[in-house]
């Protein structure tokens, strides 16, 4: 790829990272229709289509492979730079990182204070689907549930994180009380992460060695506000459980705990920067997570 033009490569990752041809038109200072003009006349040189014009935008499989070209030539400049003393001309570094909701709300954010000098755009998603935005180029590392790498990525395993079936007091005692913990949370309303979620359905198979149907679902897109929705009593959910010590909330099930297990996928750049963010992550894990 060495022969593309590099300002239509970095307009493209512009477009993706901004979201809108009118964004990334303003982030680069020029108009609209010079984004435009760059973006058609790159897809013309490759022969391909490499981003789809919704909103918002979406890579094609042939775009998410220019974009991973993109964000590695990207970093490999922003690191000279960086060693040549060049970092004020162009601001600090910048690393777009993949991250689970439960994790950034609990152990992660430590590891970023251990990196100075460096700035982070983090994408929050399911620790099941992080390893997509890693695939897709939009970011360059992610803690993910996944063990195998992603092509052109390294995996290191963290550790386990630890969820337990938490409820309130009150929420025991008006719908768990005197019945069998597997037919009354079927019934039971409960807290889900999202429609990604299903930590909740595995929780109640290996109860049942079954699937059963969940009762009432409410969805709380948020770590924190999830266990505060579980702590208010809206319904029953895995917490995880750096969230529960020191809570009132009641372990339904303390012989069965769920242990997701979480690895750190980065790409294979040798890159300070990235190196010491994955140390740091190593070190913050070794330190909240289990072994």
């Amino acid at each position: 790829m060495s022969d593309l033009p590099l300002d239509q490569v970095r307009t493209l990752l512009a477009v993706v990272d901004e979201q809108s041809f009118d964004r990334a038109a303003a982030v680069l200072h020029v108009t609209p229709s010079a984004v435009s003009q760059r973006v058609k006349a790159l897809e013309q040189r490759l022969g391909r289509v490499l981003i789809l014009r919704t909103k918002p935008v979406r890579l094609t499989d042939s775009g998410q492979v220019v974009v991973r070209f993109a964000r590695q030539l990207t970093r490999l400049e922003e690191d000279t730079r960086a060693e040549l003393g060049l970092v004020g001309v162009v601001g600090p570094l910048t690393l777009p990182i993949a991250v689970n909701a439960d994790s950034l709300a609990t152990w992660f954010l430590p590891a970023l204070a251990a990196v100075p000098g460096v700035s982070f755009d983090l994408r929050s998603d399911d620790q099941d689907h992080t390893a997509t935005l890693l695939r897709e180029g939009l970011v360059m590392a992610a803690v993910t549930s996944a063990p195998h790498p992603v092509q052109g990525c390294t995996s290191t395993r963290l550790g386990l994180m630890r969820y337990r079936a938490m409820a309130s007091p009150a929420f025991v005692a008006r719908w768990l009380a005197d019945r069998p913990l597997a037919s009354a949370l079927a019934e039971a309303p409960a807290v889900l992460f999202d429609r990604k979620d299903d930590l909740q359905d595995r929780f109640l198979r290996t109860l049942t060695r079954r699937s059963l149907p969940l009762g009432a679902r409410h969805y709380v897109p948020s770590s924190q506000s999830f266990a505060d929705a579980v702590t208010a009593g809206l319904g029953w959910g895995m917490v995880p459980e750096l969230q529960t010590r020191g809570s009132s909330l009641v372990d339904l099930a303390p012989d069965r705990p769920a242990d997701v297990p979480l690895y750190w996928q980065q790409w294979k750049l040798d890159s300070p920067a990235l190196a010491a963010l994955a140390e740091a992550v190593a070190a913050a894990a070794a330190t909240a997570l289990r072994k």
